[in-house]
């Protein structure tokens, strides 16, 4: 909401400097985000006329003036402006005036000699006075101005251009009535509303409306308006408020009704009555329908768009924009104006489908007051009369279905306990005196004071009694509630050791030189069906673009994005994670029943890598990630944790290099490389290998433990074997971690073996067995009967054989 500060102390003028008029503002709730005087400083600039306009001899595009400045003043200037005519009225910088010039510097205006022509002074157009970047021509002023009067009174720009930061909920403040009303009730300053009488009509004349859908529109007023000049100039002073307004000036009734708008917070709607076929009928749309809008647009209706009709079909989208086959133009010489109040949520969400918005769908959507229908037209008809002329009708004032205003109490006590602060009852009843709000107040068996407030029609957003308790601090002033410390005791909480925050958890990935990216949890549904085989994911209601309109059910796919974005910008080695939630239906739950409680969100954490397994440089050879290095990151990542991988099928991963993680015998998630398809349709030049993982597995930790360091030398042996290829080797390291006894310090596969000598279908595998006691030195015997029970292990569980 952009408006003046003279337009708003126009209507109220409290004791207050600018500066701290808007931070008022914006302790009350109403945020100002922007404050701006309307004209950089300047001094030495008045009021013209030229009287004498001569060609310059020595010039063929200057022409030498006589400018009357008023107070005796005729002055002789040199100006090169196209524009410039005898009798016009123009700004005047006088020698020694101070005008803004580049990058803030200042310049100031000297006599002068121009093609041996004195200038005394300087005609200027609008950008020479910093007021726009207009400067094709000299700054033509109302020719009722008076010459020499200083050109900042005369056209107002000791002004300051506010704009406030809006709540959707304080609709009721997109106005400069609204904003005067909170400005009066914060400071006491009396109020001065538009003073809007009821204009007489001099005609019978009248257009017939009907309310079909009263769901939609509930009260619908208008007046016919006979032999306007719509050609008709706006008044500067009109034009002024409205361009501080953010408004461009466009012709005498679209103004006026912006105008109104503006001043009062009702949007209004104006149709060239002989453009009209029929009654006007509000009724929602059809499927077959279509209108052309006045922004060039064609739309085709729905069942749930609100339509201004007539007989020839749609004229306009009620409370948003009206059509271009009725509209208002520069010949038109009888009017109809249009005062409605639609029910905000017949209005909302529909600009949007239509991928445009309006001032009047912006405020009809949040709530517009129901009860001055009347007052808008009424403020627009003394508007046309006075500016276009023209002969009034009477008004036309269908009524259908308001909204209810059902009270709102409040307890005291409660307000009191909210607020921090024990404003009396009395003090609570005279803040809502000052903000409109009809109230009466009772005392209750222990004393509290229950007060019962009605909402005004212009309020929208009272419905709770946490509402009034919000109006009462606003307005009691959030600088006046003192800063209290916490009565509760703060008692620190030490993090359990046998947990593992998901920090940790980032910076171990971090370390092994992954990178974090933080991804939208609504995607693409095709990424569900690719890399998930999700083909019924839960879908976005109200989704912000088409390749966002599910929610994930895996942080794989917007990895592989990421990694597809960094690739095609020619980046080789990419290495990314993150840690989010991921979206699935809870069991038994059916798409008609979705709701909050039926959605399991469980946080994720997967990683991607792409590229060159490490850093190029020259004392390694380079390589492409594998299989292989994923699976090192996740060990490292788990640590102290061990995790078992199973060989296993998905639907994103290659077959044959995919595998399911165990942890503890619980399956936590997956890893492998990307399938071939997915690669290929995706442009990927390379594999990549992701892994994705429960996050809450990853947080459970192990207690350190203390271990005395032998100071005796260990024990090591090797162990070959022959197995299945099918057999993976981490199932054997499992069973020899578990079954061997406690001397044993370590296991671990240091050796594979397929080739020569080795029957098809088995390869060889080859482990180092670390024994160790802290106490004594181990013998050759005990050593021996740990081999033996090794190989035993694997004989009996596995079918292992001796390498010989």
């Amino acid at each position: 909401m952009e408006f003046s500060e003279r337009w708003l102390r126009a209507l109220v003028d409290p004791a207050l400097n600018i500066d701290e008029l808007t931070h008022l503002l914006t302790m009350s709730g109403l945020e100002v985000e922007a404050c701006e005087p309307v004209a950089p400083p300047f001094t030495g600039v008045v009021v013209g006329q030229v009287v004498a306009a001569e060609k310059h001899p020595n010039a063929d595009r200057l022409k030498v003036c006589r400018v009357d400045a008023g107070e005796g003043r005729m002055l002789s200037i040199v100006c090169g402006a196209p524009n410039v005519t005898i009798g016009m009225k123009a700004p005047v910088a006088l020698v020694g005036a101070k005008l803004p010039g580049p990058d803030g510097t200042v310049l100031e205006i000297r006599r002068t000699a121009m093609r041996g022509v004195d200038s005394e002074g300087m005609l200027c157009s609008a950008r020479e006075l910093g007021l726009s970047d207009d400067h094709s021509g000299l700054l033509a002023l109302d020719p009722t101005l008076s010459a020499g009067a200083g050109i900042r009174d005369a056209l107002d720009l000791d002004d300051h251009r506010i704009t406030v930061k809006l709540t959707p909920n304080r609709a009721d403040c997109l106005s400069i009535l609204g904003i005067a009303r909170e400005v009066s009730a914060l400071t006491g300053s009396p109020l001065r509303p538009p003073d809007v009488k009821p204009v007489v009509a001099s005609i019978p004349d009248r257009h017939p409306v009907r309310i079909s859908d009263p769901t939609g529109c509930g009260r619908f007023t208008g007046r016919v308006i006979r032999n306007v000049n719509a050609a008709a100039k706006s008044p500067d002073w009109m034009i002024s408020r409205l361009e501080r307004a953010g408004q461009r000036s466009i012709s005498a009734l679209v103004d006026i009704t912006n105008y109104v708008m503006l001043e009062l917070g009702r949007p209004l709607h104006v149709y060239d009555l002989e453009k009209l076929r029929g009654p006007i009928d509000v009724r929602f749309g059809r499927a077959d329908e279509k209108l052309l809008l006045l922004n060039g647009q064609t739309v085709d209706l729905a069942a749930d768009v609100l339509a201004i009709t007539d007989d020839s079909g749609p004229i306009g989208l009620a409370g948003i924009m009206g059509g271009e086959s009725t509209k208002a133009e520069l010949t038109t010489r009888h009017c109809f104006l249009e005062a409605a109040f639609f029910h905000p949520d017949a209005i909302a969400g529909r600009a949007r489908r239509y991928n445009f918005g309006s001032d009047a769908s912006h405020r009809f959507e949040r709530g517009v007051d129901f009860d001055n229908n009347l007052a808008g037209i009424e403020r627009a008809t003394q508007l046309v009369l006075e500016i276009c002329g023209g002969e009034a009708g009477p008004v036309v004032d269908e009524v259908a279905l308001l909204p209810g205003r059902p009270a709102v109490t409040m307890r005291v006590a409660r307000a009191h306990k909210v607020i921090g602060v024990a404003a009396g009852a009395e003090a609570i009843g005279g803040i809502f005196t000052r903000l409109g709000l009809t109230h009466e107040s009772t005392k209750t068996a222990d004393g509290d004071v229950v007060f019962r407030v009605t909402p005004p029609s212009f309020r929208f957003d009272i419905a709770i009694e946490e509402d009034l308790i919000e109006e009462v601090a606003r307005v009691y002033g959030f600088d006046n509630i003192p800063a209290m410390p916490p009565v509760a005791p703060a008692a620190m909480r030490s993090p359990s050791e046998s947990r593992r925050s998901l920090h940790a958890v980032r910076d171990r990935l971090a370390d092994l030189d992954y990178h974090e990216v933080v991804n939208f949890s609504f995607v693409d549904a095709q990424w569900e069906k690719d890399f998930a085989d999700c083909a019924n994911p839960i879908g976005v209601l109200n989704p912000i673009a088409s390749q966002m309109s599910v929610m994930r059910t895996n942080l794989v796919a917007s990895l592989v994005d990421n990694i597809r974005y960094n690739a095609n910008r020619k980046h080789g080695r990419v290495r990314v994670f993150e840690v989010g939630r991921v979206f699935h239906r809870a069991p038994g739950v059916a798409d008609g029943e979705l709701s909050v409680a039926g959605i399991d969100q469980p946080l994720h954490v997967a990683f991607a890598a792409f590229g060159d397994a490490s850093e190029e440089q020259w004392g390694e050879p380079r390589r492409v990630v594998d299989f292989f290095d994923a699976k090192g990151d996740l060990e490292v990542l788990v640590a102290p944790l061990v995790v078992a991988l199973e060989p296993a099928a998905h639907p994103a991963l290659h077959p044959g290099r995919s595998a399911r993680v165990l942890l503890a015998g619980r399956a936590i998630g997956w890893i492998g490389e990307l399938h071939p398809r997915w690669q290929q349709k995706y442009e990927l030049p390379q594999p990549v290998m992701v892994c994705e993982i429960e996050a809450q597995a990853l947080t459970a930790g192990v207690v350190p433990a203390y271990r005395e360091v032998s100071r005796l030398p260990g024990v090591r042996r090797d162990l070959a074997v022959v197995v299945d290829e099918s057999i993976p080797a981490g199932e054997l390291l499992s069973a020899l971690r578990k079954g061997l006894p406690e001397i044993v310090e370590q296991v671990e596969v240091f050796d594979v073996y397929r080739g020569k000598g080795m029957e098809k279908g088995k390869r060889s595998l080859a482990f180092r067995v670390h024994m160790q006691d802290t106490r004594r030195t181990l013998t050759d015997a005990e050593a021996d009967d740990v081999m033996a029970l090794a190989r035993s292990l694997l004989e009996q569980d596995f079918d292992a054989q001796l390498r010989k």
